[in-house]
């Protein structure tokens, strides 16, 4: 039966629920008569009835498999309140698991309920996990903005160094992690995946928010690991292998996990919050190391995990950059120093977590075993962000898999006592940082080549020759081409657009994705990158990825390999042959596809990149204007003759690729022969 929900859906989102383009939806809506009329918004961005699409499509064979989660999401959506939307996704999450999760608070309303009815029932008939998981993220997404997660391979990182790290099991062979800021329950999720892959041993999930709607969500998501473990199989205690109890409370004024004793505190806490307690808090025994400032919510964060762990106990904290530096928290800063608590402090690079511009620290912080002081074993200080193995391969994003095992080899060299550490990463003792700053800041302490380490300068110098004698090659072949004999004015010219007409080459424009679906990093499993135009102007590619759902959804061009890109605006002008994987395009991206056996995607690109080609298709004459693309001009020339431009646009390519490698490996070599003599491990000779 068709939903008789009264929901407004635009056009993109009639085109993902029916697993098509944009256009396609447009084609529809011109084709056929019986397509359902506008209800609402205008008529650039129309709006129709939910339950006219769902029967229209049905009646018309264009429902597609993922029709039945997108129907059920613009009803959510259109519940409006973000509260109630995240505590209906809980509800549903809850009832799917015959109520094994906490109840949602308040009630809900009609409307409410009945999508959690039909919720439920698409989830028995597609996977209940499946469709909670759908739901779950499509609210993440939507409230990006409000709502900070830890991504998923960092949550693992970040779970896995902890349990490494963490003492041996308590008495009753189980471990028990807590989460006192849990959000939607990323952190807990990632230490039941890796206790669970590591051993059978017990494991209890213990986690806190003041935000009701995250707390249910984080409660219903861990019902499902706890049943999916439970349904696994049994320890050989015969108690369930995960437990989980997810309470709603704020953590730091009234604790409602205050008696738990922790095996491992993982957390993710609020950044820079001002109304933290400071007054009411002021005399709480858990401000051993002294009462955090009021610009310091985060040491009391920092000091809440450490009253929550047992003897022996391990937390790992992700905080801003400024903890670590402040002149107001370096009271505590050396305190834990003193204490031996503070561990390690290692600087991930930017794009790991939001704020994805900054250069997030992890703290990794031990509670000493019975009652005397901490083993003294010095502190690791690490950046990530620096070291060129954890950065290898990395192309605008986090290689997550280079940075985990930075990560995870540096934290078990220093905690075996081993003298060799990775590159960027030193042990320091405690007294070296106990100057009048304290400042933590690894980058201020480690640098691309410790002390002890052989500069690599022969590869460097090696590579410098290879590259400089290919610009040579390529610098040869480009000196031998002759001016034209009339001055080139007399070469005949035609537009993209005069092409496009005459069936030469298709013209698609790149798209601004709606807020919420962009993602940062790697894209995941499904994922496509989205290249923008910020992107081309920092000098790198894409940053950011999107769903293929959300792309196909709303018609958002995909850039294939052999496609020509074009960057629409003047100061970032630019055309190229496109080689990498499928990529989206975004705003001001164009993605120029040619018919082989009337033009040549090379030659196309390189009549197309000219500075003057665009300045003469711009809009105004500042350096913002947009690029007019049906107006860049091209050689008016036959295939064959396209061809021989067409290998010279390959070697003029060639030779500003290997001007950029030649100025990366100089920059890289006047950067480490300066290093070398300032700090001595290279001599002046005599």
């Amino acid at each position: 039966m068709p939903s008789t929900r009264a929901v407004p859906v635009t056009l993109a989102e009639i085109a993902r629920i029916a697993g098509v383009g944009r256009a396609a939806v447009s084609n529809w809506r011109r084709r056929h008569d019986s397509f359902p009329a506008r209800i609402g918004g205008t008529d650039a961005s129309p709006q129709f009835s939910l339950a006219e699409i769902e029967q229209w499509l049905r009646e018309n064979d264009k429902l597609k498999e993922i029709g039945g989660r997108e129907l059920l999401w613009p009803g959510f959506e259109a519940l409006g309140s973000r509260d109630e939307t995240g505590l209906a996704i809980a509800e549903a999450g809850r009832r799917m698991l015959d109520g094994k999760a906490p109840a949602s608070v308040p009630p809900l309303s009609e409307q409410a309920g009945e999508l959690v009815d039909e919720a439920v029932a698409l989830g028995r008939r597609e996977g209940a996990r499946e469709v909670f998981e759908f739901l779950l993220q499509r609210w993440l997404d939507a409230h990006v903005r409000q709502v900070s997660a830890s991504p998923r391979p960092l949550a693992d990182l970040m779970a896995q160094v902890a349990l490494a790290a963490r003492p041996a099991p308590s008495a009753d062979g189980g471990t028990t992690v807590l989460d006192p800021a849990c959000g939607a329950g990323h952190l807990l999720e990632a230490a039941a995946r890796a206790q669970t892959r590591a051993e059978a041993a017990r494991i209890t999930l213990l986690g806190c928010d003041s935000d009701p709607a995250l707390a249910a969500l984080a409660a219903a998501r861990l019902a499902f690991v706890v049943d999916e473990a439970g349904g696994a199989g049994k320890t050989s205690a015969g108690g369930a292998r995960v437990t989980a109890d997810v309470r709603e409370g704020d953590s730091l004024r009234d604790d409602p996990h205050e008696r738990a004793a922790a095996d491992v505190v993982l957390c993710n806490p609020p950044f820079n919050e001002r109304d933290w307690g400071y007054e009411e808090l002021s005399t709480d025994r858990r401000w051993v190391h002294g009462l955090p400032p009021r610009t310091e919510s985060e040491l009391a964060w920092v000091q809440h995990a450490l009253a929550r762990l047992r003897p022996g106990g391990t937390a790992v904290l992700l905080l801003p950059p400024a903890v670590a530096s402040r002149r107001a928290g370096r009271r505590i800063r050396g305190a834990l120093l003193r204490s031996g608590l503070l561990r390690a402090v290692i600087a991930l690079p930017p794009g790991c977590a939001q704020p994805h511009s900054v250069s997030l620290h992890l703290w990794l912080l031990r509670a000493p075993e019975g009652t005397g002081p901490a083993e003294d074993n010095g502190v690791l200080l690490a950046d990530a962000a620096a070291s060129r193995r954890a950065a290898a391969g990395r192309e605008g994003g986090v290689d997550w898999d280079a940075l985990g095992d930075f990560v995870r080899t540096a934290v078990a060299a220093y905690g075996s006592g081993a003298a060799e550490l990775p590159d960027c990463a030193r042990r320091m003792a405690v007294i070296e940082l106990l100057d009048d700053e304290v400042d933590l800041t690894p980058g201020r302490h480690v640098s691309p080549a410790p002390g002890g380490e052989e500069l690599d300068l022969e590869d460097a110098w090696s590579g410098f020759g290879e590259v400089l004698a290919g610009l040579r090659a390529a610098g040869r072949a480009l000196s031998a081409l002759e001016p034209a004999g009339d001055g080139g004015g007399g070469q005949p010219k035609t537009t993209v657009g005069d092409l496009a007409r005459a069936g030469a080459l298709t013209l698609r424009g790149g798209q601004q994705p709606p807020d919420g679906t962009v993602r940062g990093g790697e894209p995941g499993e499904g994922g496509l990158p989205l290249l923008t135009v910020p992107d081309l102007l920092q000098g790198g590619g894409p940053t950011g990825w999107l769903h293929a759902s959300d792309v196909s959804g709303r018609g958002m061009p995909v850039a294939m390999p052999g496609d020509v890109v074009v960057a629409g605006v003047i100061r970032a002008f630019a055309a190229w042959v496109h080689q990498g994987p499928p990529t989206v395009l975004g705003a001001q991206l164009y993605a120029l596809r040619v018919e082989p056996e009337k033009m040549d995607a090379w030659f196309l690109a390189g009549c197309l990149r000219a500075p003057s080609n665009g300045r003469q298709a711009g809009t105004h004459a500042s350096s913002a204007s947009r690029v007019d693309v049906r107006r860049l001009q091209v050689l008016q020339l036959p295939l064959a003759e396209q061809l021989r431009y067409s290998e010279v646009f390959r070697r003029l390519t060639e030779f500003e690729e290997f001007r950029g490698r030649l100025d990366e490996l100089a920059s890289r070599l006047a950067r480490d022969i300066s290093d070398g003599l300032a700090t001595g491990r290279l001599s002046a000779g005599r």
